[in-house]
């Protein structure tokens, strides 16, 4: 482990974290005793006993990639931990972790009692926000766990779009087109997950209205190893086709009769009454109105005061 005889302020936490966090002025020293008063230890870097961390609930990440974890194993066996992890003090004895699950993880792994950590408060709200913002910065996230991320921190955090790509250092388009990729169906969605597809087909494929003609250009891609060119070049085939039925499905134009039958409906009720009619002879007449004086002089008209 390292062990500096000086105080200095840890910097470099990744954009939008280290406001969240609000570091102290004052960073002591490692301790060896985990079981610090919370007046000492809140603020500060502590060594902390592992077993009295317990998993963050707010974790985005749901897959930890085993070989990576143990080459950052190996790193912290020579080197030590350079990156203290993140708590916060739940009671003397229990801490949660905010951010620091694969260090937290490889250091265990490697049989380590206790790991330097910042002892911080949160409330719940702050530890999801710092833990989803922390992993979206430091981690190599699939982009359905950044989508979901942004999505948690939009709906539990209250965050617009605007303000969460300040916090994650992106643009609101590049926020969207994240969480746009959970409207695909669930098939696809774990195919980008498990890295089956790439962002370019999700992104292509999301544009076609059609959960049927999704998952058929999805098959191809699986099946024919299709490139995102080509999906682009098929998606862009089908928005033509499509372009064309609707024309074909639109309603023929309003006929003289029916447009002459408006204008005299107008002028008797006094206000632009609109009049539609298919070829089937149904349809609808409509009668607006903007105030009670507007329908009580239709009411009167229709002779029903």
């Amino acid at each position: 482990m390292e062990n500096s005889s000086k105080t200095k302020k840890m910097t470099g936490l990744g954009r939008g974290l280290g406001a969240l966090l609000q570091d102290s002025e004052k960073i002591n020293t490692p301790r060896s005793n985990s079981r610090v008063s919370a007046a000492e230890v809140v603020g500060s870097m502590s060594e902390i006993d592992v077993n009295l961390i317990e998993a963050n609930p707010y974790q985005p990440r749901t897959k930890f990639d085993q070989e990576a974890l143990q080459e950052l194993a190996d790193s912290i066996r020579v080197q030590g931990i350079i990156q203290p992890i993140t708590v916060r003090q739940l009671s003397e004895d229990s801490y949660q972790l905010i951010s620091g699950e694969r260090r937290l993880q490889a250091s265990r792994s490697l049989g380590l009692t206790s790991i330097p950590a910042y002892v911080r408060t949160a409330n719940d709200q702050q530890m999801l926000e710092m833990a989803l913002i922390e992993n979206i910065q430091r981690e190599n996230l699939n982009s359905i766990e950044i989508a979901l991320s942004y999505q948690r921190l939009i709906l539990e955090c209250s965050l617009k779009q605007e303000e969460l790509g300040v916090r994650v250092g992106k643009n609101r388009t590049t926020v969207n087109n994240y969480i746009r990729l959970l409207k695909l169906p669930p098939v696809i969605q774990a195919a980008l997950r498990d890295n089956q597809i790439s962002m370019g087909h999700a992104r292509a494929i999301i544009t076609i209205n059609s959960d049927q003609s999704q998952l058929k250009i999805f098959n191809k891609i699986i099946e024919e190893g299709w490139s995102v060119r080509k999906v682009e070049e098929e998606v862009r085939k089908l928005g033509m086709m499509a372009n064309i039925q609707t024309e074909t499905k639109k309603q023929p134009t309003i006929n003289q009769e029916i447009k002459a039958l408006q204008f005299q409906l107008s002028s008797f009720f006094g206000a632009k009454v609109s009049v539609k009619s298919n070829e089937e002879h149904k349809g609808e007449i409509k009668i607006p109105f903007t105030s009670q004086d507007e329908l009580n002089k239709i009411l009167e008209t229709l002779k029903f005061k």
